[in-house]
């Protein structure tokens, strides 16, 4: 075999941060978007499989406290075994990992082996978690020292490795990393080598998620109440007076949604402007598409439509896919933007017409309500006797636009340029989270997610999903997709005033500030 054909393979030892997917390194999305293969830990975030590509190879091997899928060993060899075949691995580590991630470990075995590797530091627990918490590790005022220390070690074994007579009272902040299940004799610790038992304590489970939950005490106290109150790993434990700064400097906590889950039931490839606004503000959102959009079956009727663009007096969108795909159908019939002069445009909702101000083209017509019934009242006061009306929109959609329209004497092509369909995905994990009472709302941006939403859950012969909803906030965007939600029995709880992701967004803050 000529070498200069055989594939050199590498691993990538890649922090993936403490738990919010947007303190991933910009290096560590590169390098995911480039592997054939991704061994990845309990820790890293499941938001990152969106990242890779769809043909990589993802591996999972556990590493979560007490329940590890495979030994460390067998990780080591996986990894080298991935890179001696040649792949790109990423090796996803929690956290950062050369910070009580193992990673010198994996590196130097990697070394034994001869294979290329690069370390790519992460975001550690160690400082973003007590960040997230509103606790500074350092503070002028308060000290100007701070020490990492591992938790998982037996404070009280002989062979110690930690000098906690110099630890005690030489460090201003300690800051103590898989320490929950120790904390008592960590505590006990830290007051027979003369830390005050008066001293600030804070441990943080599940830091910079929107699942943080923060608890303070002292010294003295703080593993009673750890048992009181069940904390599991993982945590962070944060000894010191900087503790005592977070009354006043605790912002992600307080964000309006923190701690809500809300699920997002806009296509997919939509979904990620709604989802941003949400995270935002500290919820945490459940993608789960009730609609996924497609060609439709043919493009015979909009193709023949657009060949005979100039007979139309107006064409009116009323939606972004609408716009999108006749103007794809545009460009594959070798024509452009200019072949729609002296068309006029008609669109519902802001953001359609934003779609053509993009393109330098102001729509004529935008209605101040964005519904169907209020583009045929606009169009009435321009006077439409006669006019001819292309209507590009999915397929199944409502009648009452061309209907009303041809009713007010103008003739109307109604063409389909697009479709919507149930996605093909699995509910089970949206139904443990209606069952478990962990999901707080449910968004809904057209009455297509509403109705497919239903459908997917009956689809499988279950009934409850009516049960499980009289325990959720419904919000809908407009007041037809709540019409939509009320005729299939679902409870609306908020209805956006406009028919746009900023109206709805704004809805939800102001519904959960008042509950």
């Amino acid at each position: 075999m000529n070498p200069s054909t055989v594939k050199t393979g590498a691993v990538y030892l890649v922090g993936a941060g403490p738990g919010d997917p947007g303190l991933l390194t910009v290096r560590g999305k590169e390098l995911l978007a480039e592997a054939d293969a991704v061994v990845y830990d309990y820790l890293a975030n499941p938001r990152f499989l969106e990242l890779g590509r769809p043909d990589a190879e993802w591996i999972y091997v556990g590493k979560q406290a007490g329940a590890h899928t495979m030994s460390q060993g067998d990780i080591n060899a996986l990894i080298v075994d991935r890179a001696r075949k040649g792949k790109r691995v990423v090796r996803l580590k929690g956290g950062d990992p050369f910070v009580f991630g193992r990673g010198g470990e994996e590196a130097r075995e990697l070394a034994r082996a001869g294979v290329a590797f690069e370390i790519v530091p992460g975001v550690t627990s160690a400082i973003s978690v007590p960040a997230y918490a509103g606790i500074p590790l350092t503070h002028r005022d308060v000290t100007a020292t701070v020490a990492f220390v591992t938790g998982h070690e037996d404070p009280l074994k002989e062979t110690s490795g930690i000098a906690w007579d110099k630890l005690a009272t030489g460090v201003g902040t300690l800051v103590f990393l898989m320490g929950v299940g120790n904390l008592a004799q960590i505590a006990e610790s830290l007051m027979e080598h003369g830390r005050s038992p008066d001293t600030p304590v804070a441990v943080i489970r599940r830091g910079t998620t929107p699942e943080q939950k923060t608890w303070i005490g002292d010294l003295k106290h703080i593993a009673r109440i750890a048992k009181e109150n069940r904390i599991q790993p993982p945590a962070v434990i944060v000894v010191g007076d900087v503790v005592g700064l977070r009354d006043q400097l605790n912002w992600f906590e307080r964000k309006p949604l923190f701690g809500r889950r809300i699920v997002v039931t806009r296509a997919r490839e939509q979904a990620s402007g709604f989802r941003r606004r949400l995270e935002a503000l500290g919820a945490e959102t459940i993608e789960f598409p009730a609609i996924a959009v497609k060609p439709p079956e043919s493009w015979d009727p909009l193709d023949r439509a657009i060949d005979k663009l100039t007979a139309y007096d107006w064409i009116v969108f009323t939606s972004v896919n609408g716009v999108r795909f006749f103007l794809d159908r545009l460009r594959a019939s070798g024509r452009d933007v200019r072949d729609l002069k002296g068309i006029k445009i008609g669109v519902i909702g802001p953001k359609t017409g934003e779609m053509w101000e993009r393109l330098g083209i102001r729509p004529d017509l935008m209605p101040g309500e964005y519904r169907a019934e209020a583009v045929v009242d606009a169009f009435k006061h321009l006077g439409i006797q006669g006019k001819n009306i292309l209507i590009p929109r999915a397929a199944r959609a409502r009648e009452v636009l061309p209907e009303e329209l041809r009713k007010a004497g103008a003739r109307v092509d109604v063409v389909h340029a697009y479709e919507t369909v149930l996605p093909d995905h699995d509910a089970e994990g949206l139904k443990e989270g209606f069952r478990n009472r962990t999901i707080s709302m449910v968004a809904f941006t057209s009455s297509s997610t509403v109705s497919n939403f239903v459908k997917m859950f009956e689809s499988d012969g279950n009934g409850q999903l009516r049960e499980w909803m009289q325990q959720v906030a419904v919000a809908c965007i407009g007041p037809v997709t709540a019409q939509t939600a009320t005729e299939m029995g679902l409870h609306v709880n908020l209805i956006s005033p406009e028919y746009t992701i900023e109206s709805l967004v704004h809805e939800i803050v102001s519904f959960f500030a008042e509950s």
